[in-house]
């Protein structure tokens, strides 16, 4: 047995039922069955982990490397319950998980921990191998229902039909409402009547703004090490992010967010240069050289160009003041986000003060909850795997002992 794991050696049995293949299942699987019990997990999808699978397309972001107190921040709400669960199962945890499955990990110049082999399905297919010699059961293309009056779990098999399932505990694993198409469709939010639900709305997702013609024939253009932020204040954020025909996306954006309707925010594209020294840059030029060609010379991309034309008029083009200000103090309105389903993550969820301190719903006993489906939101960077991870853990150790009080009840200790 792992020694990440050693703490839930366990001398007693018992059956849990998971809903959802993602992360946070598999990780309360794992608990569960290396502490001795019987578990099963049902997904109506015909192949587990599609959305692990699809994150890691551009490289697996498994955690982040900065320190603990600044990693707690990238959380919101602020939730003692969320805290405790990322400190018992930490950025190192990740990275021992990721080891223990025989996936070695780095950390990028960023800060981001990444898999060597930048890949999700090496990690998937030794988990999922590690987790079907500790006896745990996959039962795909079921769909769960919800609960019958006698709290069996309701299920639809497109083998078998319909079914009812008993057991000892159950743990939902159900994702958000991003990228349903991988799974994640926000069905369960009718089948948990009396639990209050913050609305689900699109996190780490594309903003919409109305470009004029002259920017949009740049549609696709990567835009490198800049840095944003919001009008209203606060931390000044750095990264990446790419012009789409409906606006902006990508991890500059997403770590700004959430960027509703009306928000504005300030945009450095040259944030390697002060002022003074691009005020210069744009002077140093010789008489008789058109506009296009100074800035040109002075360094000025193509966009950059027709950016200050369509931000400044014109009588302040030949303005190196001016022109160097602009530069580095855009200012954009966002208009609205791109639509839930294409977000890469999902807001809102289970309301937290709703679960007890194992992630136990108070009004569905036995019953716990992990991942997406909890009301958190974090950035890109390796914080939502975390999440999803951090709490499957602490949900499947809330289950175990509650699968442990039960099984010591029944036997009159």
């Amino acid at each position: 047995m792992s020694d990440l794991f050693a703490m839930l050696n366990l001398e007693y049995d018992g059956s849990a039922c998971i809903i959802g293949t993602g992360p946070a299942g598999l990780m309360a699987a794992d608990v569960l069955s290396q502490a001795g019990v019987q578990v099963r997990i049902f997904d109506h999808m015909p192949s587990p982990g599609r959305k692990l699978l699809r994150a890691g397309i551009g490289g697996l972001n498994l955690t982040h490397s900065e320190d603990a107190e600044r990693f707690l921040s990238r959380y919101t709400p602020p939730s003692t319950l969320i805290k405790q669960a990322l400190q018992a199962f930490n950025a190192q945890s990740v990275r021992h998980f990721a080891e223990e499955l025989g996936i070695p990990t780095y950390i990028g110049t960023s800060g981001r921990v990444f898999p060597t082999c930048m890949k999700a399905s090496p990690l998937l297919r030794a988990w999922l191998k590690r987790l079907q010699l500790q006896g745990v059961k996959l039962e795909l293309n079921t769909r769960w229902l919800g609960f019958s009056g006698q709290g069996e779990l309701l299920l639809n098999s497109t083998e078998r039909g319909e079914m009812r399932v008993r057991a000892d505990a159950t743990l939902l694993a159900l994702g958000g409402a991003s990228w349903p198409q991988l799974g994640s469709d926000a069905a369960w939010i009718s089948q948990l009547p009396g639990v209050p639900i913050t609305p689900l709305r699109p996190s780490n997702v594309g903003i919409v703004i109305h470009w004029p013609a002259s920017l949009l024939k740049h549609a696709g253009q990567p835009l490198k090490d800049c840095r944003a932020w919001r009008s209203t204040g606060g931390p000044i954020i750095s990264g990446d992010m790419i012009l789409t025909r409906y606006g902006l996306e990508g991890g500059l954006i997403y770590a700004l967010g959430p960027l509703d309707s009306g928000s504005t925010f300030q945009l450095d594209l040259r944030p390697q240069l002060d002022e003074t020294n691009l005020r210069n840059r744009l002077n140093q030029h010789r008489a008789g050289l058109s506009l296009s060609n100074r800035w040109r010379r002075a360094g000025l991309t193509p966009l950059e160009m027709d950016w200050l034309r369509e931000s400044l008029a014109k009588p302040d083009w030949d303005q190196a003041d001016l022109v160097a200000h602009t530069l580095k103090n855009l200012t954009l309105t966002v208009s609205g986000t791109r639509p839930l389903r294409e977000a890469i993550s999902t807001a809102g969820g289970i309301c937290l003060s709703h679960l007890d301190e194992h992630f136990m719903l108070n009004t569905y006993p036995g019953v716990f909850c992990a991942g997406e489906m909890l009301d958190i939101d974090a950035p890109t960077g390796g914080y939502l795997l975390t999440a999803a991870l951090a709490t499957g853990y602490a949900a499947g150790q809330g289950a175990l002992q509650w699968i442990k009080k039960g099984l010591s009840s029944s036997l009159g200790r």
